[in-house]
């Protein structure tokens, strides 16, 4: 099979996600689709899939176009996805996974269980799954659980898959074993669409790497030759500096100190399991671990979003397990969230509002009831500059801007200020290559005038890179307290998937 995009232009209000775009991709070959958050590659993929129409442009399939209203369209003409966040049932088997919606039926209709087993087994044995169509999903770790999500789209004979950031939830170790499965796909003569913005991952699985910006192709290249430098200028449109430049740090006393802190969720489920740790005055400490691990619920319980069932927290030596996030502010931590929509930012107010939004009630600003907005434009416009924040104006909506830029706001609110203690949680998800460069410049910043870090990231690289010492959590426990200069991306990402290093048994 041949596929090609031609011409395709997909349109929003205000907005051009699409913008001319060509593309081709043959059966038995990796076709990689990089570009900054925001530059139109999944919104080309769902154009693919049936999810949107395109507004110009045909998808031609052999030679001859087609048209596709639906994903069960192109799911017919062969073309499969698996999302980043998997279509499962969780309470269902396998087995009735896989077959949901094309169900082998016995007497009476019902669903012939022991057909739907042998169907699973086929493919999974065809290409090295080793799924047992008798486990349920929701006891499965996500590598395992992105398997059957593979499956689904082999047993409907999908010759081209679309990965839609298909490492984004998974361990080092598994990542390995998906590029396996990956190249058992080519072997078998299928085609793989893979979308990323991991520059290595592109360099390690592609045939041909296609780069995107701002909604259009603007190049292809080798990656038998191309370098992670050239492709990341590509997709910014400008020289981005990959590496953290980190001088040797030096750690004064004790800012943060955790005993014992245990932490439940909404169903009442532990999520933090008795956690003890300390972070000390410059330096940053990472926490490492697959998303749903208890990062969440722990960086919660930190910054005063949720209460613990056991334990303290103490900041300088000042128990302040009861207090508010208010008062935690005013004590000097800053808190960077991992969803900027719903934490970080307030949709409907300025860019000018949300960078005052925790500073509104200051003298500064505040008389009385009356808020001094000239200064406030004052004190936004100089953190605009400061922290390079690309928006037309102060007063525009904050939450039309990009997600690079919405999260420059949250960092130059919380990191403006005199500070004991920062918590930063994925802290650049969703964020172009530029931003990843400056937010990583001023995380280390902090760290070098004397401020407490803690960075809470499921991408690897980034906490290797950013940590001074970094911590693994593995279903709420605290696993490892590592040195990330001499250990290795295998041997932490074993000890998230809740094992341990053959140096760490002996």
């Amino acid at each position: 099979m041949q596929l090609e995009l031609q011409g395709i232009t997909k349109r929003f209000p205000g907005v051009i996600a699409n913008d001319n775009v060509n593309l081709t991709l043959k059966t038995g070959e990796v076709l990689c689709l990089i570009g900054e958050n925001g530059a139109g590659k999944s919104t080309l993929m769902n154009v693919l899939y049936g999810m949107y129409k395109a507004d110009e442009g045909q998808i031609v399939l052999d030679g001859k176009p087609v048209v596709f209203t639906s994903p069960a369209d192109a799911i017919a003409a062969g073309i499969g996805m698996v999302h980043q966040h998997f279509m499962l049932v969780p309470v269902f088997t396998v087995a009735e996974n896989v077959v949901l919606g094309v169900e082998p039926t016995g007497r009476f209709g019902s669903l012939d269980i022991d057909k739907a087993r042998e169907m699973v087994r086929e493919v999974s044995d065809r290409y090295n799954l080793n799924l047992d169509p008798d486990a349920v999903i929701e006891d499965l770790p996500v590598g395992v659980q992105q398997r059957v999500e593979i499956v689904k789209v082999l047993l409907r004979d999908a010759k081209v898959v679309v990965f839609d950031e298909p490492t984004a939830v998974l361990t080092p170790k598994e990542i390995i074993e998906f590029f396996e499965i990956v190249k058992t796909l080519i072997a078998a003569n299928r085609g793989v669409v893979f979308i990323t913005h991991k520059l290595k991952e592109a360099l390690n699985v592609a045939d041909r790497i296609a780069v995107l910006r701002r909604g259009q192709v603007v190049g292809e290249v080798d990656p038998k030759t191309a370098t992670e430098s050239q492709i990341a200028e590509m997709m910014v449109g400008r020289p981005v500096q990959l590496i953290v430049d980190k001088k040797p740090h030096a750690p004064g006393e004790v800012v943060l100190e955790v005993k014992d802190l245990s932490v439940v969720d909404a169903d009442g489920r532990t999520m933090v399991d008795s956690v003890s740790f300390s972070v000390r005055a410059g330096e940053v400490v990472g926490i490492a671990g697959v998303q749903g691990n208890g990062q969440t619920e722990l960086v919660d319980a930190l910054t005063g979003l949720r209460d613990s069932t056991r334990g303290n927290v103490s900041l300088d030596g000042v128990d302040i397990t009861s207090d508010s996030p208010r008062e935690r502010h005013a004590k000097g931590i800053a808190h960077v969230p991992e969803d900027r929509q719903r934490q970080g930012l307030v949709g409907g107010l300025s860019v000018a509002e949300n960078l005052i939004l925790t500073r509104y009630h200051d003298e500064e600003f505040s008389h009385g009831i009356v808020m001094d907005w000239p200064a406030a434009h004052s004190v936004a416009e100089n953190l605009i500059a400061e922290y390079d924040i690309r928006t037309p104006s102060a007063d525009i909506d904050a939450s039309t801007l990009s997600g690079g830029n919405q999260q420059k706001v949250i960092v130059a609110r919380e990191l403006s200020r005199p500070l004991r203690l920062s918590i930063a949680a994925q802290p650049t998800r969703g964020v172009d290559v530029g931003s990843i460069e400056y937010i990583h410049s001023r995380i280390i910043k902090e760290r070098d005038t004397g401020t407490a870090v803690l960075i809470v990231s499921t991408e690897l690289d980034e906490v290797m890179a950013l940590s001074d010492r970094l911590l693994v959590m593995y279903r709420g426990k605290i696993v490892a307290d590592l040195d990330p200069k001499v250990s290795s991306a295998m041997d932490i990402g074993l000890y998230m998937a809740g094992s341990r290093p053959a140096s760490a048994v002996n």
